[in-house]
């Protein structure tokens, strides 16, 4: 098994846009990117590591809305956009 890593301030912007646009997401200049190149058939149980979804998941603040009800969701959608207009009225 080989790892490769490399800091994403030190890449040329041409490799960081090829690296961006394989992994799906963006790369900060304060990250790492680590790569492991594995044989499988002498290493078998990497395989059963990698996940299956190699999507993120949302973090937690994303189900804001959980278990409330359809009316309970656009009362408080109400409240927040009531108070979202921020404009005043002129004399």
């Amino acid at each position: 098994m080989d790892t490769v890593i490399r800091n994403v301030g030190d890449m040329e912007p041409q490799d960081r846009q090829a690296l961006e646009h394989v992994l799906g997401l963006r790369l900060l200049v304060n990250q790492q990117l680590l790569v492991r190149v594995v044989d499988l058939e002498t290493e078998p149980g990497v395989a059963e590591e990698a996940p299956k979804d190699a999507r993120p998941a949302l973090p937690a603040w994303c189900n804001v809305y959980a278990g409330l009800s359809d009316a309970e969701i656009a009362d408080l959608e109400k409240t927040i956009l009531s108070r979202a207009d921020l404009t005043r009225h002129s004399e």
